[in-house]
């Protein structure tokens, strides 16, 4: 089960109400961080979240809402008994910009290991089980999406094990996709298990204007989450000149890319009440959510 929680939902500056846009997702007491604005790991606490738990860092793209908190962060994990690597991925150049921001936590308790992610095609690399891809988006400066991709086992079905008189402790190796040996007979993953489950898919992708190629990118996501800086279409250009999107824009992504279910963030400051464009945003996706601060689903 992947748990995925907003920590926040907005644009540019935080708001009494309304802290600046990023994710925690966790699988297997492990979790990812996408972005860490201005009071980041307050809102983490607010929201009853583990901070020990954070295990790699994302960074869209370094716009002081993105990632002016990350010193507090670190000092904030440091302080939580953290002594194992964290991992930071970011785009092509990013490295400078973390020296410079940890120039007020010199002395960690923590080795960070930064990764550069390429900026002129998509790049994937393997984490707790999952497959996450990054993917150049088009804003003011250089920027990234994220995808998670987990492709989960096939379900055990435990009377085909006792048929074939498989002791229990052979069960797990075998439910991962290992043959094995007993008595001379080969016994594979498939003799016991049924139906393939489909991969569990999450989309993440903020500040930047609507092209075509986010659609493939977001193509088949069971969560897709994407920006809307305002409701109402006529901030469409506007918005695209500034590198970002309005909420219809979101919208046709989803509807596009058969994903399942639509969350929508990095609201304006000057966007008081977004829930008043829900049923707007709905007529194009359905499926769409007018999220809010601490946002929270689990994906089966």
């Amino acid at each position: 089960m992947i748990g995925v929680t907003l920590i926040g939902t907005g644009g540019m500056l935080p708001l009494p109400e309304r802290w600046l846009t990023s994710m925690w997702l966790e699988y297997n007491g492990k979790a990812c961080l996408i972005d860490c604005g201005e009071g980041t790991q307050i809102a983490i606490n607010r929201h009853g979240i583990k901070l020990s738990h954070l295990d790699i860092l994302l960074i869209t793209h370094v716009h002081a809402d993105h990632v002016s908190g990350l010193a507090g962060l670190l000092l904030s994990l440091g302080n939580c008994g953290k002594t194992d690597v964290l991992k930071i991925y970011g785009h092509k150049g990013i490295t400078d910009t973390i020296k410079k921001l940890c120039c007020i936590c010199p002395v960690l308790p923590f080795e960070l290991e930064i990764h550069e992610l390429p900026l002129d095609c998509k790049s994937e690399f393997e984490w707790n089980d999952m497959t996450v891809s990054s993917m150049p988006l088009k804003h003011s400066i250089d920027c990234l999406g994220y995808s998670f991709v987990l492709r989960r086992k096939p379900v055990f079905n435990p009377q085909k094990a006792k048929s074939l008189d498989i002791d229990v402790k052979y069960w797990k190796e075998l439910h991962s996709g290992k043959t094995i040996i007993i008595d001379g007979r080969e016994i594979t993953s498939e003799m016991v298990t049924d139906e393939q489950r489909n991969p569990i898919k999450v989309t993440y992708m903020t500040d930047s204007r609507y092209f075509d190629k986010m659609i493939d990118f977001a193509e088949n996501s069971d969560l897709l989450i994407s920006e809307g800086m305002y409701g109402d279409d006529e901030y469409i250009s506007k918005m695209a000149e500034k590198g970002h999107m309005v909420f219809s824009q979101s919208a046709e992504i989803a509807r596009k890319s058969d994903s399942k279910m639509l969350w929508l963030t990095h609201y304006s400051p000057a966007l008081v009440n977004p829930h008043e464009y829900a049923k707007d945003v709905k007529r194009i996706f359905e499926n769409t959510v007018i999220s809010r601060d601490g946002e929270k689903c689990d994906l089966k």
